[in-house]
């Protein structure tokens, strides 16, 4: 029966169900459309960073001059019809796109911060902004949000020995607090990295490619996210929607420094999406 609140990823499931099918009949190995699965899956739950990622790079390729309106703005009035699309086409949940604004208020914040002291530079003009920050770039935060959350539901991602709700918070908000405080005080980025270490050291997730059960320790998970997030990151300051200083006279790659970074800042978005998805043990463990 289709589900009445996600009725597309009701059609992609029974598409799902005679592929698999096929497959049982077909020469080549399991394992391959057990990967091959796991690689559209994994494009399905980023469709919100995809969808920002293609506007980014087609405004940079193709962008007209004379345009009527500013680049930025465009992306501005873009990232809403996005959020739109998914929560009319029901992709999200208004529970899910709730959280997901948070993180987009909370990255916002930072971002102001962050262009106040010279950390990286929107390069272009436009009308929506506040100061120094177009609107559109909290829209970047806000896909990572949605990415975490969609793919706990797409992958069925479930937990073993996931840490105590209430040490995930005091961990996330210290981070939050470094990305601020580190202007004036030691940066303490290895100690968290430790705390992170520490709480989620022993845990497991398990999600499903396929139809086998699957497992993952959290912190490999967590880091193959963060490697992501530093690919999509390339490719955005390639396209210029935002710049670091070394790269105001051409582009360069971002430093892999930047991948801790965007480890730490993943960490909160994961323990935002905790607060409207609780963590689930994986049953029977």
């Amino acid at each position: 029966m289709t589900s009445p609140r996600l009725p597309l990823e009701a059609y992609g499931r029974r598409l799902l169900t005679h592929l698999q099918a096929w497959s049982d009949r077909a020469a080549w190995s399991r394992y391959g459309f057990e990967f091959l699965m796991f690689g559209l899956k994994q494009a399905w739950a980023c469709l919100f960073g995809g969808a920002m990622l293609a506007l980014l790079m087609g405004t940079h390729l193709w962008w007209p001059d004379q345009a009527p309106i500013a680049r930025y703005d465009f992306l501005v009035l873009g990232a809403l019809a996005i959020q739109a699309a998914m929560l009319a086409f029901r992709l999200e949940s208004w529970e899910e796109a709730r959280v997901i604004f948070l993180f987009h208020i909370v990255g916002t914040i930072m971002e102001l911060f962050k262009t106040a002291h010279g950390s990286w530079i929107y390069p272009e003009p436009s009308v929506l902004r506040i100061g120094a920050v177009p609107l559109f770039s909290g829209f970047m935060y806000a896909a990572v949000g949605s990415y975490i959350a969609r793919v706990q539901r797409v992958f069925d991602i479930r937990f073993r020995h996931y840490p105590p709700l209430w040490t995930t918070w005091v961990l996330a908000a210290a981070i939050y607090v470094n990305f601020f405080a580190h202007h004036w005080l030691p940066d303490i980025r290895l100690g968290l990295f430790v705390a992170t270490a520490a709480l989620f050291g022993r845990g497991w997730f398990y999600f499903t490619p396929d139809r086998t059960r699957r497992s993952m320790p959290c912190l490999l998970g967590f880091l193959l996210v963060a490697l992501f997030i530093w690919f999509a990151e390339n490719l955005g300051t390639f396209a210029r929607a935002w710049i670091y200083p070394d790269q105001a006279d051409g582009w360069t790659p971002v430093s892999i420094a930047k991948l801790g970074s965007w480890f730490l800042l993943m960490m909160i978005s994961v323990v935002l999406v905790s607060l409207v998805r609780k963590p689930e043990a994986e049953p029977g463990r």
